[in-house]
């Protein structure tokens, strides 16, 4: 691993896992499943996996890209490999399955993303605030070609930013994600006093506890916790690649979790209140982004200017989230074609991207194509990482690892922790997804 690409800091590398962990899916994913099972109690349930996912899973995935200093396949590769050379050599053959999630993901993400950005266009132009949003968004939603000069952009412009690895990852991030969480603490401050507001934080605070003894709210807050994370076997392993031997990765994956779980809070002050106080509703799913919300701000005061800074978040959202999916895919391919230059791979993610993307632009389209990536791809690839980890993986060899730069040691309790109660999450939730046909 070319020390150039390591990240320079240790806020630069919690920014960028932020920004990656940080998706759309944030804002209109985690306000629809606690507005649907339960408000606070669902929020219980929701913290108490992601605090079990980050302090064991994400910090798994941070430690094994670290220990192979590389992406996805080298990784697995790497860890069978502590058992014996021929497992390795088949650990490298499961690795792209996971990578196939990535790069699937980020070939439906970047349609979505390219929505956004028309939608911050027209904010912009002030067309936004005089069309009947639903109109609007069906004129192009729904229509082959629509949002072709978006696309471009977005898939270029996240390219650009991945030229020089972890370097240009971690600037970006050092300015995308703080203006994110301004953003959205602006906007949060502003829905707070439209009338009927006050309504949708009753719904979100007030206890309904019946709801925790309905196993499926566990279920949903389980894969919102894994998802809103990134922990899904191969994202996340590649930033841990460009992480320095002297940082502790539990607690940097805790802190990953803190602000990843602050910027979902925010997003549901957002759109939760503002959803009740014009009595809409709050699991709309995307259509939150490019109905609903517009509705909203052509209504108040200074609304064309909150729907330019609602839309500039999202798309810093988006791009940090397909930056990472962009670079677990190309890192991946640099190690295992040593012949691919950078600038190389990059190009190839380009014309592999945009292509799909003008046959996938109608979110007509995008939806299936998500879902099937939802309920087959990335839980089998999280379940198989998780595994590998802390069944397939020597004991020992992890636990090396995830003590590095530690003034405490972790041992038998972290290791179990893993073992049994997250690999059973990831399986429980692989089964779900399969058996039940659910996206999540």
């Amino acid at each position: 691993m070319d020390k150039k690409r390591n990240f320079t800091s240790r806020w630069g590398f919690i920014l960028s896992a932020v920004g990656s962990a940080v998706g759309m899916a944030n804002v209109w994913g985690f306000p629809a499943k606690m507005g649907a099972n339960g408000g606070f109690a669902f929020l219980v349930a929701y913290l108490f996996f992601v605090a079990l996912f980050s302090v064991v899973g994400l910090s798994a995935e941070y430690a094994i890209g670290r220990r192979s200093r590389t992406g996805t396949l080298g990784s697995y590769r790497n860890a069978w490999a502590s058992r014996s050379e021929k497992l390795g050599k088949a650990g490298g053959a499961l690795g792209w399955l996971p990578l196939a999630g990535s790069m699937c993901i980020a070939l439906g993400y970047a349609v979505i993303i390219s929505y956004v950005l028309k939608a911050l266009f027209d904010s912009v132009t002030g067309n936004l605030m005089t069309v009947d949003t639903g109109a609007w968004f069906g004129a192009f939603s729904g229509n082959d070609y629509s949002v072709i000069p978006f696309h471009i952009i977005v898939v270029v412009g996240t390219l650009l930013t991945l030229l020089m690895g972890a370097k240009s990852i971690e600037k970006t991030n050092k300015i995308m994600m703080p203006v994110f969480f301004i953003i959205f603490a602006v906007l949060a401050v502003r829905v707070a006093f439209l009338p009927g507001a006050v309504e949708g934080y009753k719904f979100m605070f007030t206890p309904r506890w019946e709801a925790l003894a309905d196993p499926m709210t566990w279920v949903w807050a389980m894969g919102q916790a894994f998802f809103s994370l990134s922990v899904t076997g191969s994202g996340m392993i590649v930033y841990g690649a460009y992480l320095d031997d002297k940082e502790d990765v539990v607690k940097v994956a805790t802190r990953t979790a803190v602000f990843d779980t602050i910027a979902a809070m925010t997003a549901a002050l957002v759109i939760i209140p503002a959803c009740f106080a014009y009595g809409l509703d709050v699991g709309a799913g995307p259509a939150l982004l490019f109905v609903t919300l517009p509705r909203i701000l052509q209504d108040i005061p200074f609304g064309q200017l909150f729907a330019i800074i609602l839309y500039t978040a999202m798309v810093f959202a988006g791009v940090s989230s397909l930056q990472n999916m962009f670079e677990a895919v190309g890192e991946s391919l640099e190690h295992r074609f040593p012949k691919l230059s950078r600038k190389m791979v990059l190009v190839l993610l380009a014309i592999i991207c945009l292509g799909f993307g003008l046959h996938m632009e109608p979110i007509a389209k995008w939806g299936p194509w998500m879902d099937i990536v939802s309920i087959y791809i990335i839980p089998i690839g999280a379940t198989l990482g998780a595994i590998s980890w802390f069944w397939v993986m020597k004991k020992k060899d992890l636990l090396s690892e995830i003590n590095k730069g530690v003034s405490k040691p972790h041992g038998s309790l972290w290791y179990l922790s893993g073992k049994l109660l997250y690999v059973a999450c990831a399986t429980i939730l692989c089964c779900v997804a399969l058996f039940m046909k659910i996206a999540f």
